[in-house]
């Protein structure tokens, strides 16, 4: 696997695909700049090593061309990450980008407009990836948000560079905690999965139950096995038609020697509201007219020991409905339990888009080992899919 570290970048032009899809604000401010950040080791090692980086990247879901989704909005942040100046480039090819990019002096940053102003970018189009080839010397892909589309700047420009082309740090990064879960995990390995339907779930847990020890369920997935094995869920959500498939899951598990770990009880509550009367069931005794939004204290004891007794741990989705006060209290205290067994030697994978929120919004992200920055990328690696952007550097 060839990073950044196989390169010395001296006299030389970085392309680096980043993934710098930030949320903004309405006076385009950058809300959340960990996206910057997290990029920064790639771009700060190459300007060290006497190189210049030319930056691409999308932002948001333009058709065509749209001011609001132009990249010129996050300059400031960029430049105040980096503590560098950064240029920018009107367009992401043609005669000024190609300009800008020649003229580029070692030590300097050139931003390319957005990506996807061109319809050629999801196409995966090959001209317009042999365009993008011509403004660097390295290709270097450290954006891993975006690594499962075979996008032109994700995968077909790296044909361009047969020789010369790396994973930046933070997708290197990326690579070996999934492989140090799903690989070469230390025993006992343990998967949380939560979230709201088994459906998008169901080749994660079918990939990852020849990997690992312990499989924890729960959020609002865990209704869908209850009522396959004969509880009453009252209204909470549950897939009917994914009954069957639960207790497969649930005979699959037992197979090969996977204790499953389901809710006992849950907080319920008659309304999906945060105002509305809760109180503390049963998971498979839920009153009709109520509807189960949070583990409940004796779950929760359950799971923290689970998690206090692995060494590899996996975290994949909420436990409750965490963006409501009152039914937050399950997925805190999984956190908690989880930054205890990190704090004590075990290795932790946060990664999907409600953990990821979940962990920053409760402060546990440096309580963890590793926050995946990539959702969908995330999921398709723990579905044992190759990623075409990985592929790509790999060939």
């Amino acid at each position: 696997m060839k990073t950044l570290n196989d390169f010395n970048f001296k006299d030389k032009k970085a392309l680096i695909r980043v993934d710098f899809n930030v949320p903004l604000n309405d006076n385009f401010e950058v809300t959340d700049a960990t996206r910057i950040v997290s990029a920064k080791p790639t771009i700060i090692k190459i300007l060290e090593d006497g190189g210049s980086c030319v930056l691409m990247s999308h932002l948001g879901r333009p058709s065509g061309v749209q001011d609001e989704f132009s990249l010129k909005h996050i300059i400031p942040k960029i430049e105040d990450v980096l503590g560098v100046e950064v240029k920018f480039a009107n367009d992401c090819v043609g005669s000024e980008a190609e300009e800008k990019a020649n003229a580029l002096q070692p030590g300097e940053i050139l931003l390319l407009e957005n990506l996807r102003f061109h319809e050629e970018e999801k196409q995966g189009n090959k001209e317009f990836a042999e365009q993008l080839s011509k403004l660097g010397d390295i290709y270097v892909n450290d954006a891993f948000g975006t690594a499962h589309r075979a996008h032109a700047s994700t995968t077909i420009v790296a044909e361009f560079f047969p020789e010369n082309k790396c994973f930046g740090l933070l997708l290197a990064k990326e690579i070996d905690s999934i492989k140090k879960v799903l690989e070469d995990g230390e025993k006992p390995v343990l998967a949380v999965l939560g979230g709201a339907k088994v459906s998008s779930k169901i080749t994660v847990i079918e990939n990852i139950l020849d990997k690992v020890d312990h499989l924890i369920i729960g959020g609002g997935m865990t209704f869908t096995f209850i009522k396959a094995q004969g509880g009453k869920v009252g209204d909470s959500i549950c897939e009917d038609d994914k009954m069957e498939l639960a207790l497969d899951i649930l005979e699959q598990a037992k197979a090969k020697d996977v204790q499953i770990h389901l809710p006992v009880d849950v907080i319920a509550a008659d309304e999906f509201s945060n105002t509305a009367k809760t109180q503390i069931c049963k998971v498979t005794e839920i009153p009709d007219g109520w509807q189960g939004l949070d583990a409940g204290p004796k779950s929760i004891e359950n799971f923290d020991a689970v998690v206090n007794q692995c060494k590899t741990i996996l975290w994949n989705g909420p436990l409750g409905v965490f963006e409501m006060d009152s039914y937050a209290n399950g997925t805190i205290e999984l956190g908690n339990s989880i930054a205890n067994a990190t704090k004590n030697g075990a290795f932790s994978l946060v990664g999907g888009g409600d953990s990821v929120a979940a962990v920053k919004q409760f402060g546990f992200e440096d309580k963890v080992s590793y926050v995946s920055t990539g959702g969908g990328a995330m999921l398709e690696s723990l579905e044992g899919k190759t990623l075409p952007g990985i592929a790509a550097i790999l060939e």
